[in-house]
């Protein structure tokens, strides 16, 4: 399974993290981390959460819980052993080595990201890339679209607890509109409908049968 690291720019917005989050546990990629993109996750958390208008107690309980989900549902995400290899990158931001050093030791494909200035190519081992989070989501939704659709559901299912109930139609505008999602939402909006147009259709009843057969059950 495709091996894919996440950055806190990544994890930080809502939608986006349930979304990315939401296809692995569809099982279409494996998601890691470094302990500090954790530790940078919970910070901005609460920060967004209090600059919202919330109480900086309940901020605070809400962004730890959020850290406590992700260890829980995702328990061989979190990358440890990586800080022998940290600063031999030689990365224009020291500050983003601990990611390089994880997705080596986790054996990671990509590093998810918005800040692909600062991982330079040349400066990245063989076969590790750097993706926007719209680049991936195209890549990863392009293996099962319809997988895809499972893990909107399941995100309109959830909602409405912090936040406002949504829609599966919500969710995908949200995703272009955002998040910029725009191929990866065409995949699943097709999908959507090929398997509506696929559905077999429903048997009618003959209304020249007798009236008992109309109302037979299955295993009659």
């Amino acid at each position: 399974m495709f091996t894919a690291l996440l950055d806190t720019c990544v994890l930080w917005p809502d939608l986006q993290r349930d979304f990315l989050l939401s296809l692995a546990i569809e099982g279409m990629y494996r998601p890691v981390w470094s302990s500090v993109v954790l530790e940078e996750l919970e910070y901005e958390q609460r920060a967004k959460l209090i600059e919202l208008g919330g109480d900086a107690g309940e901020a605070a309980k809400r962004a730890r819980h959020l850290i406590e989900q992700m260890r829980q549902h995702f328990d061989d995400a979190e990358v440890g052993g990586w800080e022998g290899l940290e600063g031999t990158y030689g990365l224009p931001d020291p500050d983003d080595e601990h990611l390089v050093a994880a997705a080596v030791v986790a054996n990671a494909g990509a590093i998810i990201t918005l800040n692909v200035r600062d991982l330079p190519p040349d400066k990245l081992p063989r076969g590790l890339q750097v993706l926007t989070p719209k680049e991936f989501a195209a890549n990863t939704v392009s293996l099962d679209p319809v997988r895809a659709c499972a893990a909107v559901a399941a995100i309109a299912r959830r909602s409405g607890r912090f936040g406002p109930k949504r829609t599966e139609e919500d969710i995908l505008e949200v995703l272009v509109r955002r998040y910029g999602m725009t191929s990866a939402v065409e995949m699943m909006r097709q999908a959507a409908a090929d398997t509506v147009h696929l559905r077999p259709p429903q048997p009618r009843v003959n209304e020249s049968e007798p009236h008992r057969n109309a109302h037979a059950s299955p295993t009659e």
